[in-house]
């Protein structure tokens, strides 16, 4: 659990510094937005499936501003922080089960969920970096690295 915990308090980190960076450029890139939605409503969707609930009607590319990716960067935190708290190690090998957004059905254990959610969101971080680079901006360091530093 101390890994896990780890690595939410790293997502979190990375979250919020991505935000900031988006919100301090007046015309932040439309994608860079579209990606961080895309990070912030995926981890609800997932922790939908996490308390066992149908999460098949929630989009996972939302139309959404930096307004609402504000709102979300707190209440994923709160989510997650709160359930990871209540979880305890043998109850990361259990498996949950939950249809994806075409309806599919899979099985997966808490272990596996969290680590998806927390490298996902690192992997689209990186795009978002990608297109700040190319649009002549600084990308922002969110390496797991400099979080433990």
């Amino acid at each position: 659990m101390i890994t896990i915990l780890k690595m939410y308090d790293h997502l979190n980190w990375a979250n919020k510094r991505i935000l900031q960076t988006l919100e301090g450029h007046d015309m932040p890139s439309p994608k860079a937005v579209e990606l961080f939605a895309h990070i912030l409503q995926s981890e609800q969707v997932w922790f939908t499936r996490l308390k066992g609930k149908d999460s098949t009607d929630m989009p996972i590319w939302p139309d959404a501003d930096l307004s609402i990716c504000s709102q979300l960067v707190i209440y994923n935190n709160s989510d997650f922080r709160g359930y990871l708290t209540q979880l305890t190690d043998a109850e990361l090998e259990r498996l949950i089960s939950y249809k994806n957004q075409s309806g599919n059905t899979y099985q997966t254990s808490i272990r596996g969920v969290l680590t998806h959610v927390a490298l996902h969101g690192q992997y689209h971080r990186g795009q978002i970096n990608s297109l700040l680079r190319s649009e002549g901006m600084e990308p922002i360091n969110v390496d797991f690295i400099t979080f433990v530093r």
